[in-house]
């Protein structure tokens, strides 16, 4: 498919959709959309501002509370859910090549990601006329039980390392559920979600339940985090954000779940299968360019398998080929932006005064595009800002261990808990370690697995919450205590009357 094909003329602007209408936006402010692999501008979107929140919430507040959303019915729900998925199934090389065009990530994955949101979207279609609820035998002649109902008006920020889906998988659960959405995508990768938008115009949505909000996070996103008609605040992206907007929830009690950082391990132990360990730990750092939330990006060595394993490690980097996403031959493409690369080099550098000894890359490749070459630092301590901090790009940090103990000690040394892997032979080490990592997402001999199907969240600082499978359907419901008397009769509670 030809790149003309699928971008509209670069000077025709992209709007918002909010109420069933597309909008320009209140300030009538335009945003430039950059190519990462070639800094050209690709897009010209509509710049929303607060009154575009307003409207948007006040038009989901409406189609929940007073147009009938909020009674609608579970089955109607999964039909237009899998109208949804089959039409963008019909369409993944045209999302995929507009998502490589936008975030920079190789076609193959782009491809990857648009048929997981498919099935994303068929799944919680799926999950929304299942049985919900539970029925108590209760010591008294009342029925009791706990019926399921959706939370109201959502908010959803989703970042721009995996647009589209990161979208799907908190749309396609809200509106499972019944609940009304406002979505902002990152101001950086609006383009395919405005595509699905698109879609969701041609199903015909009723007006008001899912409302598109272009803009700065720091605008847009605040307003739906303040705004008092949202009942619930969805936010993938970073823990610094992540605790503003849960502190501006806070105002209005909101339920908040948060997908937030990491700095996940990798730890490999002299058991393991030495190829598949290699293998595994140049995947889970340079996948995405690193730009990953779960990225393994501390690698773990026992010491006795240090000098042989590293080698081949920066043997494997170095052979990474990188390029623009849209080239079949690519395995790493752009950091999304210039302001990315230059925050990643400047880690780079700290990396560097901290002490710790650059292996391979470091630098900014001679050429047009936000590119980077895949980075490996060795000699590092748990102190290091490069060993405790999320970097969100192409560099490992490598960190070695003696004993059992101590590389759990050194894998629970951070206040992020989001991800980690093990890679043994011994299964009754794997299951060891992996209980007493404090994570949310675990992998035994394998890394960066991801289903639909099971729940994706973290500890500590990585967030609240979870996203995928039945949790994430739970994230957008309230649980209702229903008593029902058997045997109407006075309570008797007064004496004497």
């Amino acid at each position: 498919m030809k790149i003309e094909n699928v971008l509209l003329n670069v000077n025709q602007i992209q709007k918002m959709y909010i109420d069933g209408d597309w909008l320009s936006g209140v300030s009538g402010e335009t945003r430039e959309i950059i190519n990462p692999a070639t800094e050209e501008v690709i897009a010209i979107v509509a710049e929303g501002d607060p009154e575009d929140v307003r409207k948007a919430v006040e038009a989901a507040y409406r189609a929940f509370y007073e147009e009938g959303w909020m009674e609608s019915k579970a089955r109607d729900r999964a039909a237009l859910l899998y109208k949804l998925a089959n039409l963008l199934e019909e369409r993944v090389e045209e999302f995929a090549l507009i998502e490589t065009l936008n975030n920079g990530k190789s076609i193959r994955d782009s491809k990857s990601d648009v048929e997981d949101a498919v099935n994303q979207l068929r799944y919680y279609a799926g999950l929304a006329t299942k049985p919900h609820g539970q029925v108590f035998d209760v010591p008294d002649d009342v029925q009791s039980m706990v019926i399921a109902e959706p939370t109201g008006v959502v908010g959803q920020i989703v970042p721009w390392n995996y647009p589209l889906l990161m979208a799907t998988q908190k749309v396609a659960p809200a509106i499972a559920a019944g609940c009304t959405v406002v979505i902002k995508p990152a101001e950086q990768t609006p383009l395919t979600l405005i595509r699905l938008f698109e879609l969701i115009h041609e199903i015909g949505f009723p007006k008001g339940v899912i409302n598109l909000v272009l803009g700065a996070g720091s605008v847009v996103g605040a307003e739906l985090s303040r705004h008092p008609l949202v009942d619930k605040i969805a936010f993938t992206g970073g823990t610094a954000t992540g605790k503003i907007i849960m502190k501006t929830a806070a105002d209005t009690i909101k339920k908040v779940s948060l997908e937030l950082g990491g700095k996940s391990p990798l730890i490999v132990f002299e058991d393991a299968d030495f190829d598949v360990a290699v293998d595994y730990a140049s995947f889970a750092i340079f996948a995405n360019q690193g730009q990953v939330c779960s990225a393994g990006s501390r690698l773990l060595l026992q010491e006795s398998i240090y000098e042989n394993f590293v080698p081949e490690l920066v043997k494997k980097a170095k052979a990474i080929n990188i390029g623009p996403g849209i080239e079949e031959i690519t395995n790493m493409g752009p950091l999304i932006s210039n302001v990315q690369l230059n925050r990643v080099l400047d880690y780079i550098e700290v990396g560097i005064k901290e002490g710790a000894t650059l292996l391979c890359g470091g630098n900014k490749l001679n050429r047009k595009g936000y590119f980077i070459e895949p980075t490996i630092f060795t000699d590092t301590t748990p102190e290091m800002r490069i060993v405790q901090e999320e970097i969100f790009g192409p560099v490992l940090v490598i960190q070695t261990f003696k004993t059992e103990e101590e590389a759990i000690r050194l894998a629970n040394g951070t206040n992020y808990g989001l991800a980690g892997g093990v890679f043994t032979t011994d299964s009754a080490r794997a299951m060891r370690v992996i209980r007493k990592l404090r994570a949310g997402i675990t992998w035994v001999n394998t890394y960066h697995n991801t289903f639909n199907e099971a729940p994706w969240g973290g500890y500590k600082q990585s967030g609240i919450g979870r996203d995928l499978g039945t949790y994430g359907f739970q994230e957008y419901l309230e649980m209702k205590q229903v008593n029902i008397n058997l045997n109407i009769q006075p309570s008797g509670w007064l004496k004497g009357s």
